[in-house]
């Protein structure tokens, strides 16, 4: 996944829910925070979890730019549709994210997750692949441990 992937994301889904600001969560966030990640941390994943901001349950409209849509097949991508309880997250999150926006999301705008917030979130679940993404981005010097 990179940076013009997440932001083409933000683009359709404005378009296809009518929102402007989304939340980014999973590991596409930390794109957020670090445009030109590590590709050993961001090809981890083909798909953008994220919900809008305001409406979060308009997510399930972004099913039509999910895993196996003409658009996943298309650009080799997909959005995955969450909603705001799909992750633990610690206290004060949102004071926290960080703001994808430029002339390449036309007007969306993606609040991504700070990397502490993201290791968080990942610890919880704890899967195999999560912690990887955790050791990535501490050997990458992304996080503080």
């Amino acid at each position: 996944m990179k940076r013009l992937q997440l932001e083409h994301a933000l683009r359709a889904a404005k378009e296809i829910t009518g929102q402007t600001e989304f939340v980014v969560i999973g590991s596409c966030s930390i794109l957020g925070q670090f445009p030109d990640a590590p590709s050993e941390l961001t090809d981890l994943t083909k798909d953008i979890d994220i919900y809008p901001r305001d409406r979060p349950e308009f997510s399930e409209v972004l099913n039509t730019i999910g895993v196996g849509s003409p658009f996943a097949i298309t650009h080799g991508f997909a959005v995955d549709p969450v909603g705001p309880e799909t992750a633990l997250l610690p206290k004060e999150w949102e004071k926290r994210l960080v703001k994808v926006c430029n002339e390449n999301t036309s007007g969306a705008i993606g609040w991504c997750l700070e990397v502490h917030d993201v290791a968080v979130a990942k610890l919880a679940v704890g899967r195999p692949k999560d912690l990887e993404f955790i050791e990535g981005i501490i050997r990458h010097k992304l996080a503080n441990p």
